[in-house]
C-alpha cells in the first residue's frame, strides 16, 4: 500500500529537455488487469483499514425499512382481503408489498440524513467544508475524459478549475489531463488547439491532452488507458465529466481527506447541479440542491466505509484502483453481455471487495455538475444508465463483494425495474375493477355456503393507504424544508419567500412528470430484454428547446397510455376515474408540458422560480467558467484547412499521433479509400471535398497520409 505521509511535498514527474510544449509528459505505466468476478481466485485484500462502526445504523434503516413494509402490507392485504383475495388481487398485493419497501426504504434514508444535518455531526474522515486548508504532499492527475463535446466549452470549465487550484498554492501538486474519445474530426482538432490557447494564455505547461484512436470500453476504457500509461506517477487521480466544477479548496480537501487516510480507496463528493436554463433543468437544480443534502446525508450515515462512486466529482488512490478495479468484459452479447456500461458502481465494490474504504462527503461543497436540459434529453440519458443497471445483474453473484455493494447494486437495477412494477400495479388495479363492473361474480362458490361471497373492497383504509404512501414521499421534502428554517444565511440565498412557492411547484410538476418517465423507463427496460443496445451518443447541453415534431413522436406511447387508462377507469366509474387522475393527467398532459418545461419564461426568471444559493450567488468558479464560455468562439468546422493553416497545430497534433501497428492484411479501409481519393485529387480543396467524416478521421489518424495531404498544392 502506497504512503502518504511524505515529509515534504513529492515532485512533479519532469519532462523532458525542451519539452515543455509536449502534449504528454513520459510514461510512467502501472498494470491494470481485469479482475476475476467469479472462480476460484478473486484478488486478495491488498488493505486492511477499521471500519467504521455502522451495524446499528444498518439495522435502524433495514428494521424500519421491514416494519414499514410490514405495516404497509398488512393494510392493503385488509384493503383487499373482503370477500376473498382473487390471483389478479394477489398480484396487486405482491407488487405493492415490493414498491412500498422501495419507497419506505428511500423514507428510512432521508430520515437519518435530516437527524445527521440537524445534529451538525462531523465528517468521520474530518473533511469539513471551513477552516484553513491544510497543507498536501502527494502527487494528483486531474483527469477529465470528454467525447465530442463542445471543446471551447470543456476548456472554460478546465481553466476555471485549474485557476481556483492554483489560488490555492498547491497547484504544483496537481497535473490535469484532457482525455479524448472524440470521434468527430472537427471537434478532435478543436480540442488541441483549444488546449494549445488555453496553455500558452495561462502559461500552464502541465496541462496535457491524449486522444485514443479507438475508445475501446468507453469512459471506464478511457480511464483504464490514462492509469496503464501513466498511473505509477501518481497517488490520486480525481475525475471529472465534461459539465464537472470543482474548487480548488474541495480539490484540496479531497487530496488531504486521502493522505491522512492510507487505507481508503475512494472519496465521492455531492455534485450540485448548476447553469439550469430551462424549466425542467431549473426544477431539477432546485430539488437537488434543496433535498439532496439530506439524502445524501442519510445514506453516507449508514454506507459507513462501503459507500459508491458516482463517476464523476470524485478522489480515487491511483494504485487501489489499478490493483483492484480493472473491469473484465461480460460474456454473451449486448446489451447484457460486452463492455460495462455503468462502470462505477462496478469499480466501487471491486475496491471495497480488496479492502480499501469507499466514503462520501457530502457536506463538503465546491463541487457541481449540470443535468439534461429537457425531459427527453433525461430519458436518453437514462436509458443509456438503465442498459448500464441491468448488466449489473451478471456481477451481483461475485465472489466475497460486501453485503451493502451487492444491495448498491440491486438499488442501481432496482431504480429501473420499479418502473414497469408501478405500470403493472396500475394496470392490474383497473382490470381488477373492470373484472368486478362487467364480469358475473360467483356468490357461492363451490362446496357448501350458507351466505353469498360479495367481490368487494374497503375503500376508506385503501385511501388511508395512499395517504400514507404519498406521505413518505412528501415527508423527505418537508423535512428538507424544516432543516432549511434552521439556517437563516441559506434559507435567504435560496430566495427567501420564493422557497415554499417552489417547493409546491417542483412537488406538482414532479406529479405530472413521474408517470411519463415511468413508460419512458418501462419502454427502456423492455428495449433491453429484446436486445436493444443504447450506444453513447452525445448529451445536449444547450437551453432545452426541442422541436415540436419530435416532442409529439417521442410523447405518442405516453399520450395514447393516459387515453386507455382513462378509458378503462370510466368504463368503471367516475369515482375511480378521479382516483388515477393524478397519473392519467400526467400522460394527457405530457405533449404540453414536455414544451413549457424545456424552457424557462423570462416572468419565471425575473421572479427567480427555483432559485438555489448558486443560481443567486455563484461560486466565483462558476462565474468563471461561464465567462470563458460566453467569450470562447466557435471551432473551426474544417480540421484539415486548420491543421495546413497552422503549423504549430500540425506539428502538436502530429507528433501526439501513436504509432499502429498492423498484421499483413489487415486494411483500415476508411484509411484506405481517403489515400485513393487523395491520390485522385488535383489540389488540396479538391482532396477535402472528397472525403467524408470517417476518412477524415482516418487521415488525422495517419501521420504519412495527413503529410501528404497538406503538401498538395492550392487551388489555381
Amino acid at each position: 500500500m502506497d504512503s502518504m505521509n511524505a515529509a515534504k511535498p513529492k515532485s512533479a514527474v519532469a519532462l523532458p529537455a525542451g519539452a515543455e510544449g509536449a502534449m504528454l509528459p513520459p510514461e510512467t505505466p502501472l498494470a491494470m488487469l481485469p479482475q476475476v468476478l467469479s472462480g476460484s481466485h478473486p484478488s486478495p485484500r491488498r488493505a486492511q483499514f477499521k471500519p467504521m462502526p455502522t451495524v446499528w445504523r444498518r439495522i435502524y434503516i433495514l428494521t424500519g425499512t421491514a416494519a414499514m413494509t410490514v405495516a404497509g402490507g398488512y393494510e392493503m392485504f385488509e384493503v383487499l382481503k373482503v370477500g376473498g383475495i382473487t390471483i389478479l388481487e394477489g398480484l396487486v398485493l405482491a407488487l405493492f408489498v415490493l414498491l412500498f419497501a422501495w419507497v419506505a426504504f428511500s423514507f428510512m434514508s432521508a430520515l437519518a440524513g435530516f437527524a445527521m444535518l440537524l445534529l451538525r455531526r462531523r465528517d468521520p474522515l474530518d473533511i469539513e467544508p471551513r477552516g484553513p486548508l491544510p497543507a498536501i504532499s502527494s502527487r494528483n492527475a486531474m483527469l477529465l475524459p470528454t467525447y465530442n463535446e463542445d471543446p471551447y466549452r470543456i476548456m472554460a470549465r478546465l481553466r476555471a478549475i485549474w485557476e481556483s487550484a492554483e489560488q490555492t498554492g498547491y497547484g504544483a501538486q496537481l497535473d490535469w489531463f484532457v482525455l479524448s474519445d472524440t470521434t468527430d474530426p472537427a471537434i478532435w482538432v478543436a480540442e488541441e488547439k483549444a488546449l494549445l490557447e488555453f496553455r500558452r494564455e495561462a502559461g500552464a505547461s502541465r496541462i496535457f491532452y491524449r486522444h485514443r484512436p479507438r475508445n475501446v470500453a468507453r469512459k471506464s476504457g478511457n480511464i483504464e488507458d490514462w492509469v496503464q500509461r501513466f498511473g505509477a506517477g501518481y497517488d490520486h487521480m480525481i475525475i471529472l465529466d465534461a459539465d464537472s466544477l470543482m474548487t480548488g479548496d474541495t480539490i484540496v480537501r479531497l487530496v488531504a481527506g486521502m493522505e491522512a487516510h492510507p487505507a481508503v480507496g475512494l472519496i465521492q463528493t455531492l455534485p450540485i447541479v448548476v447553469n439550469a436554463r430551462s424549466l425542467f433543468a431549473r426544477m431539477q437544480q432546485f430539488a437537488g440542491r434543496l433535498y439532496g443534502p439530506v439524502i445524501a446525508s442519510g445514506i453516507a450515515w449508514w454506507h459507513g466505509s462501503e459507500g459508491n462512486y458516482w463517476g464523476h466529482n470524485a478522489i480515487i488512490r491511483v494504485r487501489a484502483f489499478a490493483g483492484d478495479a480493472g473491469l473484465p468484459e461480460l460474456s454473451g452479447r449486448k446489451p447484457f453481455g460486452g463492455h460495462i456500461l455503468s462502470h462505477d458502481f462496478i469499480e466501487a465494490a471491486l475496491m471495497r471487495r480488496a479492502g480499501w474504504g469507499i466514503h462520501m462527503a457530502p457536506k463538503l461543497g465546491g463541487s457541481f455538475e449540470e443535468c439534461p436540459p429537457s425531459l427527453l434529453d433525461f430519458a436518453a440519458r437514462d436509458r443509456r444508465w438503465c442498459q448500464g443497471n441491468l448488466q449489473h445483474l451478471a456481477v451481483l453473484p461475485a465472489r466475497r463483494l460486501h453485503w451493502v455493494s451487492r444491495l448498491h447494486l440491486l438499488t442501481g437495477i432496482g431504480s429501473y425495474l420499479t418502473a414497469p412494477l408501478w405500470l403493472m400495479f396500475l394496470v392490474l388495479g383497473i382490470l381488477i375493477s373492470l373484472q368486478a363492473q362487467f364480469v358475473r361474480p360467483e356468490y357461492f362458490p363451490k362446496g357448501f355456503s350458507l351466505f353469498p361471497q360479495w367481490p368487494a373492497q374497503d375503500p376508506v383504509r385503501a385511501a388511508w393507504v395512499f395517504a400514507g404512501t404519498m406521505g413518505l414521499l412528501i415527508v423527505p421534502k418537508l423535512l428538507a424544508y424544516i432543516l432549511l428554517l434552521t439556517q437563516n444565511e441559506n434559507r435567504k440565498r435560496f430566495g427567501g419567500g420564493m422557497l415554499v412557492i417552489g417547493i409546491v411547484l417542483e412537488t406538482l410538476l414532479s406529479g405530472l412528470i413521474a408517470p411519463v418517465m415511468m413508460i419512458f423507463q418501462s419502454s427502456a427496460v423492455g428495449e433491453i430484454l429484446l436486445g436493444r443496445d443504447a450506444g453513447w451518443q452525445v448529451q445536449r447541453r444547450d437551453d432545452g428547446g426541442v422541436p415540436f415534431r419530435e416532442v409529439v413522436s417521442k410523447y405518442t406511447v405516453p399520450t395514447l397510455f393516459g387515453v386507455l387508462m382513462a378509458i378503462g377507469a370510466y368504463a368503471v366509474s367516475v369515482p375511480l376515474l378521479l382516483w388515477m387522475t393524478p397519473v392519467i393527467v400526467g400522460l394527457l398532459l405530457s405533449v404540453p408540458v414536455a414544451i413549457l418545461s424545456s424552457r424557462l419564461p423570462r416572468s419565471g426568471q425575473r421572479a427567480g422560480l427555483f432559485g438555489t444559493p448558486e443560481q443567486n450567488a455563484p461560486p466565483r468558479v462558476l462565474d468563471r467558467a461561464n465567462e470563458l464560455a460566453l467569450a470562447a468562439p466557435a471551432y473551426d468546422a474544417s480540421p484539415l484547412r486548420a491543421l495546413r493553416n497552422d503549423a504549430e497545430l500540425r506539428e502538436i497534433h502530429s507528433r501526439a499521433l501513436a504509432d499502429q501497428p498492423r498484421r499483413r492484411g489487415q486494411i483500415n479501409s476508411d484509411l484506405a479509400i481517403a489515400r485513393a481519393k487523395i491520390e485522385d485529387a488535383e489540389d488540396f480543396e479538391e482532396a477535402v471535398s472528397y472525403l467524408n467524416s470517417r476518412e477524415t478521421f482516418a487521415v488525422l489518424n495517419s501521420r504519412a497520409t495527413l503529410q501528404h495531404l497538406i503538401a498538395l498544392p492550392d487551388r489555381a
